[in-house]
């Protein structure tokens, strides 16, 4: 036995067991928290059945208040019953547990709060009414109510017939008002953001026009009178843009709905501030799995309103994927260079050891010194610089002298570059010294037989630096906070304004938006399942960009593999 045991050993078998196994947990491990981010984020968007039920806990005073409650169920636990009493709520300490629910109510423009715990045990007549009417507004968020009336021009609109046609017919009168809002938003959207924001941005660059000419003593009056043509264009061209946004604002503005309450207290909400809205109780599975899609792509396409907490995340996907992409194009071309430099041509001493070492260890520095460095580097002396010299127009406003996409994209490319240059030298080592040895025999020069042949070689090599860039990169948030990330930019970085790509504005990002919406958002039960979400669509998102460059590295070493000896 005890030599059977000690060839089992030798023969390296437990390790081969414990690897399979660390192996398989590691799988299980990033198994359940890619289920957790989905299960828990996913399921945010499904539109529940909305309840209606009487709530009368009982009172310090031993009388029961009962109030009517219109909303969704969220969730629910045990609680001890202790706890329940120290809160001020008289029960039954005896019985030991209790079951509380989470219960989304909405309206939080009457009641103050979207969300609230009710004790299990004191809900009574709890029922899902047919007609009860889910809104998401673009403020206060979601309204839970009974339809029970349309104004046009404050002035209450009739139907005619029984009960259920009157319903019908208000209800379809609803929905086609409602469809007629969103298009005059969508328009109200464009004119705002689109054309009088290309106005602005126009009439900005004609004032720092001017005042660069003033700075040069170049102002002459024919080139002011040329300017001051075309601000009065711009000018015409607000103002009509300005009357029709007031039309367009009358239009939108002219239709209310008259919803009653779950205290029974009528609210009237403007067609201008809903986004959605539906009846979930008379939803198919159908109907949910598209309302559940709509909600879904409102997510990924639509801005953030309240508070980052509805809405959408579309500008933290693309500013996330804009950064990482510029910081690719800073880190590879610098890492490589630097590689190369110490793996052909430097002298292998003292000092090229010396400065791989330092390299190796500027791998494990925070990244939050790396944010304080591009503070202090990038945007205090080189951005301040770049004022001076290329726009001193603005002054003393800065363009560059302040956070924005570039210095962030530069912060990450330098927090990066050690991957690049460790995995871009180990790349560079494994080609064999025959092959440059058989390039220069052939009358190739150093640089011809690096180009032509050692760099293509060393191609996967490099594409393996730019992953774990890459994927290191995407997911960093405390530098970002220093050097370029908002909680909410007015603009993405790339537009229809020249020059089209703006390196110098803030952006937001996916890392950060997880940040800002768990741990600073005022609402915290709304804003839970969307850390969820985003913290999903991150993994995603970064996943999809090492799939890009993986995919290159392949193709790269099928191309060069004849090559490889």
């Amino acid at each position: 036995m005890k030599t059977q045991m000690s060839t089992w050993m030798r023969r390296g078998t437990p390790w081969v067991w414990l690897n399979a196994g660390a192996v398989a947990i590691s799988i299980l491990m990033v198994v359940g928290l890619l289920a957790l981010l989905t299960v828990r984020g996913m399921s945010h968007f499904w539109p529940r059945d909305v309840m209606q039920a009487d709530y009368a806990p009982p009172t310090s005073s031993g009388e029961l208040l009962s109030t009517q409650v219109i909303g969704e169920f969220v969730e629910s636990e045990m609680v001890l019953s202790a706890q329940i009493a120290s809160s001020g709520i008289p029960v039954d300490e005896a019985q030991g547990f209790y079951e509380r629910q989470l219960v989304k109510l909405g309206n939080r423009d009457l009641t103050g709060a979207d969300f609230t715990w009710v004790l299990s045990d004191y809900v009574h007549n709890v029922e899902y009414p047919e007609n009860v009417v889910a809104l998401e507004r673009r403020e206060w968020g979601n309204f839970y109510g009974h339809l029970s009336g349309i104004n046009e021009n404050a002035d209450l609109i009739a139907f005619s017939g029984d009960v259920s046609a009157i319903e019908s017919a208000r209800w379809n009168d609803f929905n086609e008002r409602l469809e007629r809002a969103l298009d005059i938003r969508e328009d109200i959207y464009v004119i705002e953001n689109q054309e009088i924001g290309q106005i602005n941005y126009a009439m900005e660059r004609l004032r720092l026009r001017e005042r660069r000419l003033e700075l040069d003593q170049e102002l002459t009056p024919e080139a002011l009178a040329e300017i001051d043509s075309e601000r009065a264009e711009l000018d015409e061209e607000y103002d009509l843009l300005q009357v029709q946004l007031i039309e367009l604002y009358e239009t939108v503005n002219r239709d209310s709905a008259i919803f009653i309450a779950a205290n029974g207290e009528e609210t009237e909400v403007s067609f201008a501030d809903i986004v959605r809205a539906y009846k979930p109780n008379q939803l198919s599975l159908l109907g949910k799995i598209g309302t559940y899609f709509l909600k879904l792509g409102e997510f990924l396409t639509a801005e953030p309103r309240e508070a980052n907490t509805e809405g959408g995340i579309f500008p933290a996907i693309f500013g996330t994927v804009m950064m990482v992409m510029l910081m690719s194009v800073f880190v590879t071309p610098f890492g490589v260079v630097a590689a190369v430099y110490l793996r052909e041509y430097a002298r292998q001493g003292i000092v090229t050891r010396a400065i791989r070492i330092a390299v190796n260890n500027l791998a494990g520095v925070p990244s939050i010194v790396y944010g304080v460095f591009g503070l202090g580097f990038f945007i205090y002396i080189i951005g301040s610089e770049v004022d001076q010299i290329f726009y001193p127009e603005a002054l003393p406003a800065p363009t560059f002298g302040t956070p924005g996409l570039l210095w962030a994209s530069l912060t990450l490319a330098l927090l990066t570059v050690p991957v690049v240059i460790v995995a871009t030298e180990e790349g560079l080592a494994r080609i064999p010294r025959s092959v440059r040895e058989g390039s220069l025999a052939l009358g190739a020069t150093k640089f011809e037989t690096l180009w032509r042949v050692v760099l293509p070689m060393a191609s996967p090599a490099m594409m393996t630096g730019l992953i774990l860039a890459v994927a290191r990169a995407a997911g960093e948030v405390a530098p970002l906070m220093l050097v370029g990330v908002v909680k909410l930019a007015p603009s993405l970085p790339l537009d229809g304004n020249y020059p089209y790509l703006h390196l110098e504005q803030k952006f937001m990002h996916l890392g950060f938006h997880i940040y800002d919406v768990g741990f600073q958002s005022p609402n915290i039960e709304a804003a839970r399942p969307l850390v969820f979400a985003t913290a999903l669509l991150l993994v995603i998102v970064i996943a999809g960009l090492n799939l890009t460059a993986v995919a290159l590295r392949n193709h790269l070493r099928e191309k060069y593999k004849a090559l490889d000896v």
